[in-house]
């Protein structure tokens, strides 16, 4: 019986002292080479070939990104310059008519000694340029009698007020001011009284 105990307690020790091993499948081949053990050089080179070819498709990804990028600069630039362009062509289109009046003013003037005729076209080519201007949005600024605004108004000169309720106020405009769609393009130069 003391043998028996003996081999007992021999195998009781080595079941306690052996170290436990994590228990891997067996791979061979392709499989080894898909799926290597945690750390290994066969594991790390997997994973930068990974991370390789990650990188290049995130740089051929970005790459692509600042191309359209760029093409879309390059589009929205020559779009611009083609709406201001086609802007200034409706404009002057719309001016070309009034030129063609002020031609036919010139040849009647130059044909006829009679000034009265000539006065009253170009009265009409004053009425018709200022109608296609205000066609194109442009709109005159009111002055006479309005209050002096630095934000609307150029004041050139002060001169003394005939009254006081003419104080502060517009007395002449010198040149008109003028609106663009709402926006101030020139502002008016205007004498106010103090």
């Amino acid at each position: 019986m003391a043998e028996k105990d003996k081999i007992t307690g021999v195998e009781d020790n080595l079941k306690t002292q052996a170290p436990k091993e994590d228990v891997q499948p067996i791979i061979n081949g392709d499989d080894a080479k898909k799926h290597p053990k945690k750390g290994t050089k066969a594991a790390l080179e997997l994973e930068i070939e990974e991370l390789q070819q990650e990188h290049g498709e995130l740089k051929d990804k970005y790459i692509r990104h600042v191309a359209e990028f760029d093409n879309f600069k390059k589009r929205n630039a020559r779009e611009r310059i083609d709406l201001l362009q086609n802007a200034a062509r409706d404009t002057i289109s719309s001016l070309l008519p009034v030129l063609d009046d002020f031609d036919r003013a010139i040849k009647a003037g130059d044909a006829d000694d009679n000034i009265e005729p000539v006065s009253e076209g170009v009265k009409m080519i004053y009425t018709r340029l200022k109608n296609t201007l205000g066609q194109q949005g442009l709109r005159e600024m009111e002055t006479h009698e309005q209050a002096f605004d630095p934000e609307l108004h150029e004041a050139l000169t002060e001169i003394p007020a005939p009254n006081d309720d003419m104080k502060g106020k517009i007395m002449d405009t010198i040149e008109k001011g003028y609106y663009l769609n709402d926006k101030i393009i020139r502002h008016a130069r205007v004498v106010v009284g103090k």
